[in-house]
């Protein structure tokens, strides 16, 4: 072995010694890392009593901040239990949610705001009660105009963060829980496009409603009191009775049919007496035009056949069907549309468009609504 000086001895020593040290700290490091993803928070996630208006501010908020409806729900609730709890919700990223946005990706499917309300539900109820919450919110969407009476006086009021619209808005009743069916019937009734603000701001303004009413539900759930109100309409009860499970054609929904199926058992009794059998197909135009609130639209058939009649609006969106795919005989028709949509809500003033199929002829007319 070399000599070593007193000085080399204790240099070689510190060395030693500051390597144990660092070689100890990134050992404690590791295991304090490899702790900590190790930990587990069983399911369901804690809970505690949320103020149900602060809520609807944050998702109100986080609809505007780049999070749509569906993280914005989510996260309106989840930074108050990032608030109020703590860990482990302060390692959940909102973010999981925006695949929600816009029906799901921009499909129009389920509402984004009950998408994120009910994610928040699942996290931090048990099986045996999340399902339960999630149809009385679900349902409650459904049935309850909306943006709520509360949403609009938060605006006029100005408690948002954002101030994109500070108007009360129209309210529409969404009738299920589809955003292009939500937001196509609300911009009918409310005469708006697609891409106004007015829109935009009422979709921000139900965010900050399903935040709030999630909340709601939740508070009442872990003080005991929840009680279930919603019940399935009467007509679609009645569709599932034909259509049940067990049954050829089955489905399963707790929507109302109608919007896009109308009323399938609907017979079509209008061909105009005395007029005898037409040469050719034909959709006439209708009369008067322009009219308001009514009008009459006449239709010819050479041969009995299979026929649906519908009106739509100038975007092609589905407003109200006449004739149902109804098994007409030949002859001449008459049928009157009052101006109202599939709810039997009057639509606003603009072009529409009466179309027919039968068999394989295919007609179209535009027709104006003027108020």
């Amino acid at each position: 072995m070399k000599n070593l000086t007193r000085k080399q001895f204790l240099v070689n020593t510190s060395k030693a010694a500051v390597g144990v040290t660092a070689v100890a700290s990134i050992s404690s490091l590791v295991t304090t890392a490899s702790t900590k993803a190790g930990t587990k928070t069983d399911w369901p996630w804690p809970y505690v009593q949320l103020d149900a208006d602060q809520a609807r501010i944050n998702a109100h908020n986080l609809y505007y901040s780049g999070k749509a409806c569906c993280a914005g729900v989510f996260g309106g609730v989840l930074q108050l239990l990032q608030e109020k709890v703590g860990d482990p919700y302060t390692s959940m990223p909102m973010e999981i949610m925006l695949f929600g946005g816009g029906g799901g990706a921009g499909w129009g499917s389920l509402c984004g705001t009950l998408n994120g309300g009910a994610a928040m539900i699942s996290l931090v109820c048990d099986s045996a009660t999340y399902g339960a919450l999630v149809k009385e919110l679900w349902g409650w969407y459904s049935t309850e105009k909306l943006p709520s009476d509360a949403a609009n006086d938060f605006a006029t009021q100005g408690k948002y963060l954002q101030h994109k619209f500070d108007d009360a808005l129209p309210q529409s009743v969404a009738g299920g829980v589809l955003c292009h069916q939500s937001v196509t019937d609300w911009c009918v009734v409310a005469d708006k496009t697609v891409g106004s603000t007015e829109r935009k701001e009422r979709c921000a303004r139900i965010a900050g409603d399903i935040a709030a009413k999630t909340v709601e539900l939740l508070n009442a759930q872990f003080a005991g009191t929840f009680s279930a109100s919603y019940a399935r309409d009467s007509a679609t009860a009645a569709c599932l009775g034909c259509h049940s499970a067990m049954q050829k054609f089955a489905v399963m929904t707790e929507m109302s049919c109608d919007p896009c199926h109308g009323d399938p058992h609907a017979v079509t009794d209008a061909r105009v007496p005395g007029s005898g059998i037409p040469q050719d197909y034909n959709l006439k135009q209708n009369y008067p035009n322009p009219f308001n609130p009514s009008t009459t639209i006449n239709f010819a058939l050479p041969s009995p056949g299979r026929v649906h009649l519908a009106i739509y609006d100038i975007q092609g969106t589905l407003v109200k069907t006449l004739v149902n795919h109804d098994d007409l005989k030949a002859g001449n028709y008459r049928m009157q549309w009052d101006g109202k949509n599939g709810f039997g809500r009057r639509v606003a003033s603009g072009v529409y468009i009466a179309r027919i199929e039968a068999g394989k002829f295919t007609q179209a007319i535009k027709m104006n609504l003027v108020k």
